[in-house]
């Protein structure tokens, strides 16, 4: 009976770590989501619409209950390797596979769904926590330039390092996220999870 009794209790404490993992990872995603958000904001209202159109921009309320008008590309010097852009991306991160057909937003949206669905089943299932901080990063990131692409057909991008003439493509926060995600579950596989499955043998034996 107590031997049961503490099977019971095991699987009761484990059940509650992983739900109070879910929250923390999910609260990480929606974290992501909402930095990225105010600050494609900020750009956009506070800082381009003033200097392009010489007006007030929109409060954040009003940004979201209507669809504000696309601005054209400016740029703000900031450094010597750095200026404020801003910039519309019809591609996925760092503008690649960017596309003028009418269709190319409704299809990388519906990719851009589909694969933060994959991610959202690997966060529900996953063990480790960095597994969960790497999913909910990438879940999070995808979701901000998710809103962006359903709102206005492109993603905002404002960020713009450049060098010796050359610029790397504009980001934004939600991309910065996505590659920070991917990052972490690539030298996550290669340096711990492999150790871990050729220690595993050893361990069992």
């Amino acid at each position: 009976m107590e031997e049961q009794a503490h099977k019971r209790q095991f699987t009761i404490d484990k059940e509650k770590k992983k739900i109070r993992n879910r929250i923390i990872w999910l609260s990480i995603s929606l974290n992501i989501l909402i930095l990225d958000q105010l600050s494609k904001w900020a750009v956009m209202e506070m800082i381009m619409r003033p200097k392009i159109q010489g007006q007030d921009g929109f409060n954040i309320l009003e940004w979201y209950t209507n669809t504000p008008s696309i601005l054209p590309y400016t740029y703000i010097k900031i450094t010597d390797f750095f200026n404020l852009v801003m910039a519309w991306n019809t591609g996925v991160s760092f503008s690649m596979f960017s596309g003028n057909t009418a269709y190319m937003p409704y299809i990388l949206l519906i990719v851009a769904l589909g694969i933060t669905a994959m991610f959202t089943k690997w966060l529900w299932d996953a063990e480790k926590h960095i597994h969960g901080i790497s999913y909910a990063l990438i879940i999070g990131g995808a979701l901000g330039n998710i809103v962006d692409r359903s709102r206005f057909g492109a993603v905002i991008d404002f960020l713009d390092f450049h060098a010796l003439g050359y610029h790397w493509p504009a980001f934004n926060i939600a991309d910065m996220s996505v590659v920070i995600g991917i990052s972490m579950l690539i030298i996550v596989s290669l340096f711990f999870d492999i150790k871990d499955k050729r220690l595993y043998p050893k361990r069992r034996k």
